[in-house]
This record gives C-alpha cells, sequence and structure tokens, in this order.
C-alpha cells in the first residue's frame, strides 16, 4: 500500500523511526541495519512494508528495497513473523543473510537469537533457490559494474584460479576495503585469501 515515505526524521533509535511528513508522523519499526544507514541523516527516505492484523497495523522501514524483499522472503516461510525477520535483518546484514541462505549456512543463522535449527532449516530449504536467483544480482550490482573487480577477476583466471572461487574473494575484499581499490591492491588481497 504504501511504497516509501520521504520526510524529516523527527526521531530514531535502534528499534523504530518517526518521519514528519507534510505535518503527519509516521512512526516505522526498523532494523539495526536500517538505523546505522539513517543514524546521521536530518531528511531521509525509508521503503515500506505494511502489515495489517487484527489488532494492530505496523509499518515497517527499509533503508533500501533489497532489505525490504529479503525481509518479505523471511516473513514467507513458516514459523518466521515480521519480529523475528527484524531480529534477523539486525544481526546480520542484508548481505551476509542472503549469503548464509544460499551456501546454506545454518550454524550462522543458528547464532541469532530466537533461531533454532529448524528454522533455519527452513530458510534455508525455502529460500536458497529464489535468493540465488533474484537477491544477489541487485545486492552486488555495484560490485559487479566495478572495472577494477573485472580485470582483477581475468587476473586471477589468468593465474588459474577458479573463476567462482574468484568472484567470491573478490567480493568479500571489495566489501571489506571498499570499492576504491587499483587492480593491484585488489590481486595482493585476493592473493593472500585464495
Amino acid at each position: 500500500m504504501y511504497e516509501y515515505i520521504k520526510g524529516r526524521l523527527v526521531e530514531k533509535n535502534p528499534a523504530y523511526a518517526v518521519i514528519d511528513c507534510n505535518g503527519v508522523g509516521y512512526y516505522l519499526s526498523i532494523s539495526i541495519y536500517t538505523y546505522s544507514k539513517i543514524e546521521e541523516k536530518e531528511n531521509c527516505l525509508l521503503f515500506t512494508h505494511l502489515v495489517v492484523r487484527e489488532d494492530a497495523h505496523m509499518l515497517f522501514g527499509f533503508a533500501d528495497i533489497g532489505e525490504r524483499e529479503l525481509f518479505r522472503h523471511l516473513i514467507s516461510v513458516s514459523g518466521v513473523g515480521v519480529n523475528t525477520a527484524r531480529i534477523i535483518l539486525s544481526s546480520l546484514n542484508p548481505s551476509e543473510v542472503t549469503q548464509a541462505i544460499v551456501e546454506g549456512n545454518a550454524p550462522m543463522l543458528q547464532r541469532i537469537k530466537g533461531i533454532g535449527t529448524k528454522t533455519a532449516e527452513r530458510i534455508i530449504i525455502d529460500l536458497k533457490n529464489k535468493l540465488s536467483r533474484n537477491l544477489i544480482p541487485s545486492e552486488k550490482s555495484g560490485i559487479l559494474h566495478n572495472t577494477n573487480r573485472e580485470e582483477a577477476l581475468s587476473a586471477l583466471s589468468i593465474l588459474g584460479f577458479p573463476k567462482v572461487l574468484a568472484e567470491k574473494v573478490l567480493n568479500k575484499v571489495i566489501e571489506s576495503e571498499g570499492s576504491g581499490l587499483s587492480v593491484e591492491q585488489l590481486i595482493k588481497q585476493a592473493l593472500r585469501l585464495l
């Protein structure tokens, strides 16, 4: 029903944000990931998801569309409600959650409060194929269009490393060090991890 809300950030803490949009204050439940993205902003835009229950209407806010889509995927899993999905997105950032699901890393999900073995396995079984098809390209679009990354990937392939492994390592390097590294720096960092 509501795609996003844009306005002045009146109040914020790690659990919620209040946005004044033309004199109307919207209370949005947020994750710690979203809180970290809006922490220093006076004006902001949050993508929304409305949950209508018999006893309440709850509005959830997300820093980006990728986080909202992941939230929607998570709440589609039997046994995962909106609060559990928010805890998951507060414990790990969206790319870490996606990676854990795609790689079938149940122990990583089990470290999150309220996620047991069965729930972690159900999340992986239900979402592994969906996320490997849909979320990874959009989340990593900044990484995929990095020409230095492409040159480094080509060099690592020439050196004999498997392309899939080299891509994963380069993505890790870019996520931890930033996308401003030169081709040489990317290759050196990747070689340390290969």
